[in-house]
């Protein structure tokens, strides 16, 4: 992504070279398929290859010139793992533009209920894998410059009931982010992130495992919280525009920044 200045701020992403995280489900699927139909040329990256593959498949079939899209295994928690398949990938590709670390779980229990061993592996997937992530990133557009986009969430500014180790992780993702859009800048890398709250896989798996009651209450609270809809968003309507727009030339001057891609949940400076 050199040269900014000389590209128009309606450029799009046609031709940017794209590499996803957790691009087998939820946000990172929507993310391979939007990107892909618009032109880039698209890396996708998860640990369940056969979701991956078909979601690549789909992205395919509905790519536009020159997009494409291609898949690979990758633990973002392994820091082997993302230096290989980050540089395979760009290794095909010829460079990386831009970084959409979608990858990440979410695990529900009391606070007093956790495990060390849980505490840990949310903080391997969430926060390691987001250092890991961006550090290899870093190391491809260093000398071009790029777009550098995180998911963090709501959960990581007011707190999650049921998720404080999800939550403790988005904030250390909210920190991490600021940090090195300060450090990185002068390279002319750009990082930010996104608070979304969209529907996805995991989001319909807990709600089928949660009593009417309990269901009830919390679409009772999303319908007061959300000024627009009442409802979390769609992933390719509401989530996919806002990446578009953050990983184009338009944003070049944005950096450090979170983006609450949440119906009005959280209002942010």
């Amino acid at each position: 992504m050199t040269d900014d200045n000389a590209i128009p701020a309606d450029a799009g992403v046609a031709g940017l070279r794209v590499f996803v995280t957790g691009g087998a489900s939820g946000m990172g699927a929507a993310a391979v398929k939007d990107f892909a139909r618009h032109g880039a040329r698209v890396f996708s990256f998860d640990l369940n290859d056969a979701a991956g593959e078909e979601i690549v498949k789909a992205a395919r079939a509905a790519a536009c010139s020159p997009g494409s899209a291609e898949y690979l295994n990758c633990d973002v928690s392994d820091e082997a793992s993302v230096q290989a398949a980050f540089a395979a990938a760009a290794g095909i590709l010829g460079g990386l533009d831009v970084l959409i670390h979608a990858a990440g779980v979410a695990p529900g229990a009391p606070a007093d209920q956790i495990t060390l061993s849980g505490w840990e592996k949310v903080f391997a997937v969430n926060a390691t894998g987001t250092f890991l992530a961006n550090q290899a990133a870093f190391e491809l557009m260093k000398d071009t410059g790029g777009r550098i986009i995180n998911f963090a969430s709501a959960a990581g500014i007011i707190g999650l009931p049921n998720k404080a180790h999800y939550s403790a992780t988005k904030g250390a993702v909210l920190a991490w982010t600021r940090t090195v859009a300060k450090e990185w800048g002068r390279h002319g890398i750009t990082v930010n992130c996104l608070a979304p709250a969209i529907e996805t896989p995991m989001y319909l798996k807990t709600r089928s495992l949660m009593s009417e009651e309990a269901l009830a209450q919390l679409d009772a609270r999303m319908a007061s919280d959300m000024p627009i809809d009442g409802k979390l968003g769609d992933p390719d309507r509401d989530l996919a525009p806002v990446l578009r727009f953050i990983a184009g030339p338009g944003s070049r001057f944005m950096t450090g920044q979170i983006f609450a891609v949440d119906g009005g949940i959280v209002m942010t400076r």
